[in-house]
């Protein structure tokens, strides 16, 4: 009997970084496959896959995007958007030379802003300093019950509480294009984010479920985060859960508008406007290239 992956051919992958948080990229004409949860846990596994923090998929062009991104989670799931995999998938476009170089740049130095569809809406991006930084306009933070969403009456989620792990927190929800609840910490720690982060994500009142971020403000332009991601666990580094937090910090009036927030894995720029539109700045390395066996699948 002929072995069902015979004759499927093999498929050219690249891995990608953002501070330590990875990503496998994808096209989607060239999978001989559908990516189902099934295959998407076993593309990730460290052990048994390629492994990452999840994979992008590139698709074609949506509406008015000029690009459009897939952002698929290890444990199978999709996910509405990622500043990190919006970072990486805009130098992957770079390096494959699909950008157009901005003419009053210095050569090679930047791109034209550019439109990406996600499934957590449209965004805006540019490629700087020949790749090594990538700024995303991430949209507009909400802390709207109905848009994150937050069981209960329609409200802005800021400065609540909750009981989880036997614990009383107060935290802020916050939609990105995805759910975020930021847990407010006099000290923030990777130990307080293993612990209570896998309890805070699957929170009934949370009904999409969350991603959570455990954040200390330090001065008026710092935060410091530690991540639980929904679908992925304990990160190094998040966009979105970045720009989340220090949207909560500012609506608060604990920062500015300008602010860094320090992941585990560095530091993320992130500038907020009055209308609470956010821009995020991170660098951007490439880890590796590769093909996939056709028995990976």
């Amino acid at each position: 009997m002929q072995p069902q992956w015979q004759g499927l051919g093999k498929v050219q992958f690249s891995k990608w970084q953002g501070l330590g948080n990875n990503y496998i990229v994808l096209h989607v004409e060239e999978l001989p496959f559908e990516l189902t949860p099934e295959r998407v846990r076993l593309l990730c596994d460290r052990n048994l896959g390629i492994g990452s923090d999840g994979i992008l998929l590139i698709g074609e062009q949506t509406g008015e995007a000029r690009f459009g991104l897939r952002i698929f989670n290890p444990d199978g799931s999709e996910a509405e958007k990622s500043g990190n995999g919006l970072r990486i998938f805009s130098r992957y476009l770079w390096d494959c030379g699909l950008l157009q170089p901005d003419p009053a740049a210095p050569a090679g130095e930047r791109s034209l802003p550019f439109s990406v569809h996600t499934a957590g809406g449209l965004v805006r991006s540019q490629v700087l300093e020949a790749g090594r930084l990538v700024r995303v306009q991430m949209g507009q933070a909400s802390f709207d019950s109905q848009r994150i969403p937050v069981t209960g009456p329609r409200r802005e989620v800021l400065d609540e509480t909750m009981v989880v792990g036997g614990e009383t927190v107060r935290y802020c929800a916050v939609s990105m294009g995805n759910p975020h609840c930021v847990v407010l910490c006099d000290t923030a720690s990777e130990e307080l984010a293993r612990r209570l982060g896998p309890l805070v994500e699957v929170q009934p009142r949370f009904p999409n479920h969350t991603n959570v971020q455990f954040m200390q403000a330090l001065d008026r332009n710092a935060v410091r985060i530690f991540i639980w991601e929904r679908g992925a666990g304990y990160t190094l580094a998040s966009g979105s859960s970045s720009c989340a937090a220090a949207s909560a910090a500012h609506r608060l009036g604990w920062v500015d508008a300008q602010v860094t927030v320090h992941n585990p894995g560095g530091p993320i720029q992130v500038v907020i406007a009055p209308d609470f539109s956010i821009t995020m700045t991170g660098p951007v390395q490439k880890a590796y290239e590769g093909e996939m066996a056709t028995e990976a699948w």
